[in-house]
């Protein structure tokens, strides 16, 4: 249970930043803007120790953050999967934006939609690009040991997840229910594969019909 929630809260949250940052990275002209992409792109690569590592500099006591008193809990982990996720969610859909997010705008504006209808409709368009992302994101989440290792201490019955308790019996040698609970994992990953393919197959069938 705590890693289908760290799992589905971060892919969450990163869902809420990454995807309207994504359109907007598209939209927006500005100085230094391949600069930023180029960031983002180099985030979507880091290495997921590294990000931990900086999540735990910022909520250890003396850091920035380290009032909270969030280090090695369950939020310092949804923190690390959020920073580590959102700039692959907000890279793909920017990607995608940059194919078709053009024509789309000026087809609405054609047809003498609001900025808001607009905005609705590309989202619309782009909703397979943005699925895609999403489930991207939900894997690299669910996949993720060494950065919640770091901020979340692997701390039995508190912040032990199943991938940080895999690489535990590993290094025990307990090969047999390590396998087992990777297959569990795979299990987890394909029901909420077909889960989130059913409702967006149904979802378009109730376009078709409208």
């Amino acid at each position: 249970m705590l890693t289908l929630q760290m799992t589905l809260l971060s892919t969450a949250m990163s869902c809420v930043i990454g995807i309207p940052l994504g359109l907007l990275l598209d939209k927006a002209r500005f100085p230094g803007k391949r600069i930023v992409v180029l960031i983002n792109r180099t985030l979507m690569a880091a290495p997921p120790v590294v990000i931990g590592l900086v999540v735990y500099l910022i909520l250890m006591r003396n850091g920035p953050l380290g009032f909270l008193g969030w280090l090695f809990t369950f939020e310092a982990m949804v923190l690390a999967q959020t920073i580590l996720i959102t700039p692959i969610i907000c890279g793909i859909v920017y990607t995608a934006s940059q194919r078709s997010a053009s024509n789309i705008r000026a087809f609405a504006i054609t047809m003498g939609a609001s900025r808001l209808q607009t905005q609705f409709l590309l989202i619309k368009e782009l909703s397979n690009e943005i699925y895609f992302a999403a489930i991207v994101g939900f894997g690299r989440a669910m996949s993720e040991v060494g950065a919640i290792m770091i901020v979340g201490g692997n701390i039995r019955y508190h912040t032990r997840v199943m991938t940080t308790t895999i690489a535990l019996l590993r290094n025990r040698g307990e090969i047999n229910q390590a396998i087992f609970l990777g297959a569990v994992l795979m299990i987890i990953a394909l029901i909420i594969q077909v889960i989130g393919g059913f409702l967006k197959r149904r979802e378009e069938r109730t376009d078709e019909n409208i």
